[in-house]
């Protein structure tokens, strides 16, 4: 299916899997609005896009605040009128053992991975159920199906919890609306997240980890979502687990 002329909203957009994720559905005709905190950033990539011929909109967004993601996505509809396809990328991973009691951590990888998820995701369904058609992606994590070792217990939580969502999601606005749902579930990828972990015997395991196995691009992730955007309008590709192959 042609995905030329469609809208997107893609939070976390600043960088990493929503840079990428951004580049190549301006790439394939999508008009895209990237949302994230750090603005600066939005426009280098705004710029990047249009110089290449593409379309872009950024919006200073931060997914916690509900205020401000309707701000947001009622600035975009006022802009192309429409919304075809969401994807809730933004997301932290700060490491930590639990009897470390990084309770400022654990809250606010709660308050971006699910809520945030939840706030975006509210305020853009009302457009896509008038429309009769939409497409949400939601990225989960690899520790959204297992948890992954020591330290990931809480981001492994809100990972579930993503994984879980979209599956209820897909339930009950499939049908109902027209509108599908896809759960991204990435293995090892090269982004920021790892620079977040302030415990410095973690951030030492993790940085040891990605020196023994070639992690994924964010291209490669990019390249699934458009795949899955593609898909015939009847099709529904609920799960995309993607890893490196020299993760176990």
């Amino acid at each position: 299916m042609s995905i030329d002329g469609k809208v997107a909203l893609i939070t976390g957009a600043s960088s990493g899997i929503g840079a990428a994720t951004a580049l190549k559905l301006a790439a394939a005709g999508v008009k895209v609005t990237i949302a994230a905190r750090r603005a600066d950033r939005l426009e280098a990539l705004k710029t990047e896009i249009v110089e290449k011929g593409g379309e872009a909109l950024a919006l200073e967004m931060d997914v916690t605040d509900m205020a401000s993601v309707e701000h947001g996505v009622k600035r975009l509809i006022e802009t192309y009128g429409s919304i075809d396809i969401l994807f809730n990328n933004a997301g932290i991973m700060p490491v930590s053992e639990i009897d470390q009691f990084k309770t400022g951590e654990w809250n606010a990888m709660v308050d971006i991975n699910i809520k945030g998820v939840l706030n975006t995701t509210a305020a853009v369904l009302p457009q896509m159920i008038e429309q009769h058609s939409g497409h949400v992606f939601n990225t989960s994590s690899i520790a959204g199906r297992k948890v992954f070792g020591p330290g990931f217990a809480v981001y492994s939580a809100t990972k579930f919890a993503v994984t879980a969502f979209s599956e209820g999601l897909r339930m009950e606005v499939g049908r109902k609306h027209n509108i599908r749902v896809t759960c991204i579930q990435p293995g090892g990828v090269t982004t920021e997240l790892p620079e977040q972990t302030t415990d410095p015997d973690k951030r030492r395991q993790l940085d040891a980890y990605r020196s023994q196995v070639r992690f994924l691009d964010s291209s490669d992730i990019a390249d699934a979502v458009v795949f899955a955007a593609q898909a015939p309008a009847h099709v529904n590709v609920a799960e995309l687990f993607i890893l490196p192959i020299e993760q176990a």
